[in-house]
C-alpha cells in the first residue's frame, strides 16, 4: 500500500485500501502531522461529508500539562489523606450543642 510521485493528485495521495479496511498514511504527512507510528488516529467524517483523519496525541504528549506540578500519585495519596480525615471526623448535627444526642431527629 506505498504511493508513489505518480499517484499524487492536487488534492493528496491516492493509497489502497486493503480487504481489512486498511489504508496507510504517506510518510510524510505522518511526519508533518506527527503521527507516530504504532500510534492512533482519529478517523470521522465532517459536517461535509468528508471523511477526516485526525493525529491522537499519546499519553505521553499530555505528561506534564496538568494544572499543578504535583505527580499525579502524590495528588492520588493526598486526596485519599483528605477523605481518610474526613470519615473520621464524626459528621456535626443539631445546632452547635454541646451534647452529642441534642439536636438529632
Amino acid at each position: 500500500m506505498s504511493s508513489t510521485a505518480d499517484d499524487r493528485e492536487p488534492e493528496g495521495t491516492v493509497v489502497s485500501v486493503s480487504e481489512k479496511g486498511q489504508a496507510t498514511i504517506p510518510k510524510e504527512l505522518r511526519d508533518r502531522h506527527g503521527i507516530q507510528t504504532p500510534g492512533r488516529v482519529r478517523v470521522r467524517e465532517n459536517d461535509a461529508g468528508e471523511i477526516v483523519v485526525e493525529p491522537v496525541p499519546s499519553l505521553r504528549e499530555f505528561r506534564g500539562r496538568a494544572a499543578t506540578e504535583k505527580p499525579g500519585t502524590r495528588l492520588l495519596r493526598e486526596g485519599r489523606e483528605r477523605d481518610e480525615r474526613r470519615e473520621r471526623i464524626p459528621e456535626r448535627r443539631g445546632s452547635g450543642c454541646d451534647s452529642p444526642d441534642r439536636g438529632r431527629r
